[in-house]
């Protein structure tokens, strides 16, 4: 056989090898699976002022409210395949206060202001129309980024953390830093 073509096949195995090895690998580099409800998201004092002001007496970073409902298909994969794995739990509980919020629930809350309001409402004052909706806010109820729908993975579900936490949406978009990401990881 042709040394080059020997090569090329023994690259193309090794690469197959490698690239299997990674897909077995990948669940354990963000851990075990926990419940969200317990290990995501932070419990929530029912008025999100106050909830950004315990984030801020914890040294958090911003508050992450994750907009979502019981009847999403989108908001069950990611509770069951993302916001399960302990290492983007621990990620996410480490900067931000992560908040949910049933955007089409009728249950009482308190918004920023500490104004009564509900989830459904609240919702539609933040122009949510597209579940989940991750939304960050800085620790005076600003809003600093966002993104709407389905996030493919783990891996980009940390990114868009690290977006934040970088301060990088202040100069690009999520989807700018997310490419520019994977190319710097392909190099």
């Amino acid at each position: 056989m042709d040394p080059r073509r020997r090569l090329a096949l023994a690259c193309l195995a090794a690469g197959a090898t490698a690239a299997s090895l990674a897909r077995a690998q990948a669940p354990d580099l963000y851990g075990a699976r926990r419940d969200p409800a317990q290990h995501f998201f932070a419990p929530s004092l029912g008025s999100l002022k106050a909830d950004l002001a315990e984030a801020r007496r914890l040294g958090k970073r911003a508050a992450l409210i994750v907009f979502l409902s019981d009847d999403c298909p989108d908001c069950a994969r990611m509770r069951r395949e993302v916001l399960s794995l302990s290492g983007v739990q621990d990620y996410f509980r480490r900067q931000f206060a992560p908040l949910a919020v049933d955007a089409r629930g009728a249950a009482p809350i308190a918004d920023f202001a500490g104004r009564p309001t509900t989830g459904r409402d609240f919702a539609a004052s933040q122009s949510v129309a597209r579940l989940p909706a991750f939304v960050f806010y800085d620790l005076d109820g600003k809003a600093l980024a966002r993104f709407d729908g389905e996030i493919r993975d783990a891996g980009e579900f940390v990114r868009l953390g690290e977006f934040v936490a970088s301060g990088a949406y202040r100069t690009s978009t999520f989807a700018e830093y997310r490419d520019a990401a994977s190319s710097r990881r392909i190099r």
